[in-house]
């Protein structure tokens, strides 16, 4: 998103990459919100309590990087509404990454937040990282190859 400075576009990292498209919070929060089902552009700014303007220019930029698009109105009115892309929808991971991250990190024990629920078992979604043989991999068992390494 050209108007934060530096830009990662061109960087070897596909995480640098990644955050200059998605990496400001109100991006994250619209894919989140849209993947909620809020969809029109009003709905999108009560929830987040953003400025009109920054609100249309996020949406702007997610519409332009193919995470976004623009639909008719599912109730068949005259308005358009968000939908995600198949690229947007791949976000659903992230999005989920970030919900376990804050749900161990920033609630205490007993807090009530918000759940991520399976439509069919209505039971808790879990995220794993593995390997292509599906044994579970953390940080300590990972690296990074560096371009410059081959």
């Amino acid at each position: 998103m050209g108007t934060r400075g530096v830009s990662h576009r061109d960087a070897e990292c596909p995480v640098a990459r990644t955050v200059d498209v998605i990496g400001d919070r109100w991006s994250l929060l619209i894919v989140r919100d849209v993947l909620d089902g809020i969809h029109r552009f009003s709905e999108l700014q009560r929830n987040l309590g953003l400025a009109k303007n920054i609100l249309a220019t996020r949406l702007r930029e997610l519409v332009n990087q193919g995470i976004l698009e623009l639909v008719p109105a599912a109730d068949g009115s005259a308005y358009q509404e968000y939908a995600l892309t198949g690229r947007g929808r791949e976000l659903f991971t992230v999005i989920v990454a970030l919900r376990k991250w804050g749900e161990h990190h920033l609630f205490a024990e007993d807090e009530r937040h918000s759940d991520l629920l399976e439509i069919t078992s209505r039971q808790p979604v879990e995220l794993h990282v593995t390997n292509a043989a599906g044994q579970p991999v953390t940080a300590e068992d990972a690296f990074v190859r560096k371009v410059s390494e081959g």
